[in-house]
């Protein structure tokens, strides 16, 4: 077997009631009585449990909410002795990713995780969008639909999340044109994304400038493992890189898959998907060669610990 890395979704991974199972695992009760107090959002936890489900999707809400339920089922991984020898995480998953390798601790993530969703509201409120994802085009075709739709206002490459899959995002108009051209060159879908703004792209710029207070005032650490990094593709040398890269990261395109390909070159043939969701596991699946293993439920949990230990 070849190594082991945990994988963190992002936004759009969320349910109400997404921690139900988890509070039967002692070493995720920690986490999950804390979230309140960690992330500094009122009645989170109840908004979790409970919903609507409308108030859970809202960024500022969903953002620190699937980062603590990532990292409760991490903590439970890890107790029950499934380790990873290195991580990513998708978007917002890598604030998760980073804490796995030592970078952030769990309450500083906590903490810029509700930063950075209040911070993207804001600018969503003020500069409405939407993200559309693309499946089956390629970049290329992908990017051209931009380049002509965005002569009617912001629109860009937000996800290349698989050979055939791209999420493109912007302000409505031109996301919405260009969704019209990609349908014209082939894309076999074109789907709304659920989610309340149009993330990395450039009308998160406010989001980007106003997160460099936050990130200058935390602590980063330099990395225990392979990390890598949603903005290059390639491994996070340092805590200062780190930084850099998340404040680089809101307005800038998640190289996903081509950060999967970096850690199958690094020898990492098995993945975990931690936390909510599988969206990660439907896209590692297309690669060759791999195991991927899910926590979205009891079940899926149960069976990644035995397989794994």
């Amino acid at each position: 077997m070849g190594r082991l890395a945990f994988l963190f979704p992002g936004q759009a991974s969320q349910s109400v009631g997404m921690d139900r199972f988890l509070w039967d695992y002692p070493d995720a009760v920690d986490f999950l009585e804390r979230i309140d107090e960690m992330t500094g959002v009122h009645k989170l936890s109840s908004i979790i449990a409970e919903g609507p489900a409308e108030l859970l999707t809202r960024t500022d809400n969903v953002q620190p909410a699937i980062t603590m339920v990532s990292l409760a089922t991490m903590n439970v991984l890890v107790a029950a002795g499934v380790k990873p020898e290195g991580t990513a995480g998708h978007s917002l998953g890598e604030y998760s990713a980073l804490v796995t390798a030592g970078v952030l601790l769990p309450e500083i993530a906590a903490k810029l995780t509700r930063i950075r969703g209040e911070l993207m509201q804001e600018c969503a409120n003020r500069h409405p969008g939407g993200m559309l994802a693309l499946i089956g085009i390629s970049l290329e075709a992908a990017e051209e639909c931009v380049v002509e739709a965005s002569s009617m206002g912001p629109v860009g490459i937000a996800n290349v999340n698989s050979e055939g899959q791209v999420v493109i995002s912007g302000a409505r108009n031109p996301l919405n044109r260009a969704g019209v051209l990609c349908r014209e060159k082939g894309a076999r879908k074109v789907v709304p994304l659920e989610v309340s703004g149009a993330w990395h792209s450039p009308l998160m710029k406010d989001a980007a400038k106003g997160l460099e207070s936050a990130l200058d005032d935390a602590g980063f650490y330099e990395p225990e493992m392979p990390v890598v990094s949603n903005v290059t593709a390639d491994l996070i040398r340092s805590g200062d890189e780190a930084k850099r890269l998340l404040r680089e990261q809101i307005i800038s395109p998640v190289l996903w898959a081509a950060s999967m390909q970096k850690l199958r070159r690094s020898g990492f043939d098995t993945f975990v998907e931690v936390g909510p969701g599988r969206v990660l596991q439907g896209l590692m699946k297309r690669m060759e060669g791999v195991r991927v293993f899910g926590t979205h439920d009891r079940e899926a949990l149960e069976e990644t610990i035995k397989t794994l230990t």
